[in-house]
């Protein structure tokens, strides 16, 4: 390795707190991470310099931000890390300038717009066998063209509406806009494809059957593959409870590291069907019905909730650098730990998780102590750290009273 190794994050949020925290546990190191703002998650951290930008949405100043930086950290082996679809397709677009200083541990521009496409990932896993719900898809290329009419839909109501690349939606703004669309009837859908027509969204949305059952059914994966295309790290988790704002629904909060080897070789036929490298991040829902693994899709990129898998026993920074920096082979590695990652209070946990058998499992892991919450860091357990942690737990409490008071039997 040349010179001490220096991580450079792009991002502000849990997610990115969560990487600069592993990289901490692995190496001891502090990272920089480049954002438009310091927000609450990496604000105040003792293992964190934040580097602001005027326009944290603007890709070119993000890059030539980055670009500045490694000059300023001459010396040191730069290892460029985000964890949002639109933040690595900056960096993938951007790959020619950025690499002759960082290592980039991301994908091909081609494979990454095939994959990262929810339309398009639901083709490839048909091709190779592997299990999707049922999808629709909605081009609205020309919806700004007279004469234009959205394709007929003949999937049962309630449905599922999305953006086949969250990129390509980051920035449309209107009223109503969610993360995620439960439709209950075709008018709701007609007048979503007013207001996405109306607001110049020019990319696919996605239309999937409704595949039951509450958050309990989601499953996680999260894998690196090296650069010669070896699968060293897998770990699954089970889902208990996911976020519920609009924002933000769809991100587990809480999860209980479980190896689930059916799933897990369904995604190694993926990876290694698909050329993968680098950091992937499957959501998976198991069909009560039948009790298949319905994939979703796979984000490009470890998981904005990847402490999991360090908390498990696994820091996947460790597999990032021993391949990239120090360009080791690492054995393959299957996690089999159980502990619960959890961003919420117990209590709160508790109201959701209805299955006893679960409930039992979840109890036996708090009495024991196993619980990881990405945020809550000895070695960064500052007053005003402190003091925010408290807080965001406080803020769980009203988000989940305002948006998912109760139970119910999809999640929605």
């Amino acid at each position: 390795m040349s010179g001490q190794i220096q991580p450079v994050i792009l991002g502000a949020d849990i997610g990115v707190y969560a990487l600069a925290r592993s990289f901490h546990e692995a190496y001891g190191v502090r990272s920089v991470v480049v954002s438009g703002a310091a927000l609450g998650p990496v604000a105040h951290s003792q293992l964190i310099d934040n580097v602001l930008v005027e326009d944290g949405h603007d890709p070119r100043q993000l890059v030539d931000r980055l670009v500045r930086l490694a000059d300023e950290l001459s010396g040191r082996q730069l290892v460029l890390m985000a964890n949002s679809d639109w933040l690595v397709r900056v960096v993938v677009q951007h790959r020619a300038e950025l690499e002759p200083y960082y290592v980039v541990p991301f994908l091909s521009e081609d494979l990454l717009e095939r994959i990262s496409d929810k339309a398009t990932f639901a083709e490839i896993c048909q091709e190779i066998g592997i299990s999707v719900p049922r999808t629709i898809v909605q081009d609205f290329a020309r919806a700004g063209e007279s004469g234009w009419q959205p394709v007929p839909v003949d999937i049962d109501y309630p449905l599922i509406a999305k953006a086949a690349s969250s990129a390509d939606y980051q920035d449309v703004e209107f009223a109503g806009k969610k993360k995620v669309f439960e439709i209950g009837s075709a008018a709701e859908l007609d007048a979503l494809w007013d207001s996405l027509a109306a607001a110049g969204f020019r990319g696919r949305f996605v239309v999937q059957e409704l595949i039951p059952g509450d958050d309990t059914q989601m499953r996680s994966i999260t894998a690196y593959v090296d650069s010669l295309g070896q699968i060293t790290l897998l770990c699954s988790a089970h889902v208990l409870l996911e976020e519920h704002t609009p924002s933000g629904l769809g991100n587990p909060a809480a999860m209980v590291t479980t190896r689930i080897d059916g799933m897990l070789d369904q995604a190694r036929h993926f990876l290694k069907s698909t050329g993968y490298v680098g950091f992937a991040n499957f959501d998976v829902k198991v069909d009560p019905r039948d009790g298949s693994f319905r994939f979703f899709e796979v984000n490009p990129r470890i998981g904005r909730n990847n402490y999991y898998v360090t908390a498990a026993g696994a820091n996947p920074m460790r597999f990032l650098v021993e391949d990239r920096v120090e360009g080791r082979a690492v054995e393959p590695v299957v996690v089999d730990r159980e502990i619960l990652y959890s961003i919420l209070p117990h209590q709160l946990l508790l109201r959701y998780v209805l299955d006893p058998a679960l409930r039992a499992r979840v109890q036996g892991l708090i009495k024991g102590g196993k619980v990881a919450h990405p945020l809550r860091y000895a070695k960064d357990a500052s007053p005003r750290r402190l003091a925010y942690v408290a807080a965001a737990m406080i803020n769980q409490v009203r988000k989940f009273r305002r948006y998912y008071p109760e139970v119910t039997g999809t999640g929605f």
